[in-house]
């Protein structure tokens, strides 16, 4: 199979190691793959600008959360960013292209932006991949204080942490430390690809849910619920071979998984012993 432009570029960059991954160009490549002529430098260039421009607006004194409102200033009032509520679930949403184009998104892809942004006026920030809602804040052990991207940069501290979690699953949940850990840049490029994977789900695009999950694959090869669900939409699809190595695979590593009798069905129905 001839790989795209997009996922070759999308792969290669995604091969360096962690610290070298550059997060806007990788979101960029996934773009790319749905905007097969997209340019690339446009783009960067154009986080690049917004750089300089804050830059020049940064306040003398260097403080965090200083900087952070000045970063809210410029990206919100002055830039007019915002997050994307009334059509959350438009898959231009999660090409970080199109947000910078329409200045709307959802909270990952204007984190990235945000972190992007930071990152060249040298105030490094981190993705916090809580639950149900992402996050992000300063690379500064010390400073417990979160970003919410998608809501125009309001500044949280660990108390409004537990009053959104709470109130996304309309419940008490206890904030767990794991809940606010940094994502890796592959553990955040794997959540921007899970939205667009569901979002194509949802819309009933299953060749491009399955392209969402062959770039999760190629970010963690060996993660189970993406070999089981390149699995189940090859099958729905016709791809009967890819559809049973994938799922014996899925039951080599979960054999005890809830759905793996249900799996097992499959598989037979293939003619393949599960």
């Amino acid at each position: 199979m001839n790989l795209s432009s997009g996922r070759k570029n999308f792969y290669q960059e995604i091969q360096q190691s962690e610290e070298y991954i550059d997060l806007a160009k990788a979101a960029l490549y996934i773009a790319e793959e749905e905007y097969s002529q997209l340019d690339i430098e446009k783009y960067i260039n154009a986080i690049n600008s917004m750089a300089m421009e804050l830059e020049s607006r940064l306040p003398l004194e260097k403080y965090p959360l200083k900087i952070v409102q000045c970063i809210n200033r410029y990206l919100y009032d002055e830039l007019g960013f915002r997050g994307n509520k009334q059509n959350y679930y438009e898959p231009q949403n999660s090409f970080l292209n199109d947000v910078i184009e329409r200045r709307v998104g959802i909270p990952i892809t204007l984190a990235l932006l945000y972190i992007e942004i930071a990152r060249r006026i040298n105030f490094p920030m981190v993705g916090i991949g809580m639950p149900g809602h992402f996050l992000i804040r300063p690379d500064i052990p010390e400073i417990e204080i979160f970003v919410d991207a998608f809501n125009n940069g309001e500044i949280m501290f660990l108390q409004d942490c537990q009053e959104r979690l709470s109130q996304i699953y309309q419940q008490n949940i206890p904030l767990q430390p794991e809940f606010l850990a940094p994502v890796t840049k592959k553990q955040f490029l794997a959540r921007m690809l899970t939205n667009l994977k569901y979002i194509y789900l949802k819309q009933q695009e299953l060749e491009k849910a399955l392209l969402s999950v062959e770039r999760i694959l190629l970010l963690f090869p060996s993660a189970a619920l993406e070999l089981r669900d390149r699995g189940l939409l090859c099958y729905q699809m016709g791809r009967f071979n890819q559809a049973a190595v994938d799922l014996q695979a899925y039951l080599t590593q979960a054999p005890d998984a809830e759905d793996a009798s249900s799996i097992r069905r499959l598989l037979i129905k293939l003619g393949v012993s599960g």
